[in-house]
């Protein structure tokens, strides 16, 4: 059995950030599961441009309001709590965040807490030991 706190892994290695967004990693690849399960936040008033090229992500918002953008199809979607996603097809996708927005994420295959977005917001497949 697993039991964390997000407080308990603030500041630590899975703790990640980035410009406008955070990403407490609770569960990772090498908690041996099958996928990997993180809290995210991204700040108000930004813009963010991903690609799960290797990854499939489901994404529940639980406070915010914010702005999805499927790059791959053109589709746009009004985001609010009780939302969710989910990038079944490896979509580019753009978020807009009109207010703070927190999300809880799952990965399949898991991150390892390692990867970092590219200059095309796409995660490499690492493997995990």
């Amino acid at each position: 059995m697993i039991v964390r706190t997000t407080t308990e892994i603030t500041g630590t290695e899975r703790d990640v950030a980035g410009s406008g967004w955070r990403s407490k990693r609770i569960v990772l690849g090498g908690d041996g599961v099958g996928f990997s399960f993180h809290e995210t936040t991204i700040e108000p008033e930004t813009v963010h441009e991903f690609h799960y090229r290797h990854h499939i992500e489901a994404v529940w918002l639980v406070e915010g309001e914010g702005t999805l953008v499927d790059l791959d199809h053109g589709t746009t979607y009004e985001l609010g709590p009780g939302s969710m996603y989910l990038l079944n097809g490896h979509e580019r996708h753009r978020l807009f965040a009109r207010t703070r927005m927190r999300m809880l994420c799952v990965f399949n295959p898991p991150v390892t807490g390692q990867e970092v977005h590219d200059e095309n917001g796409v995660y490499p497949l690492v493997a995990v030991d």
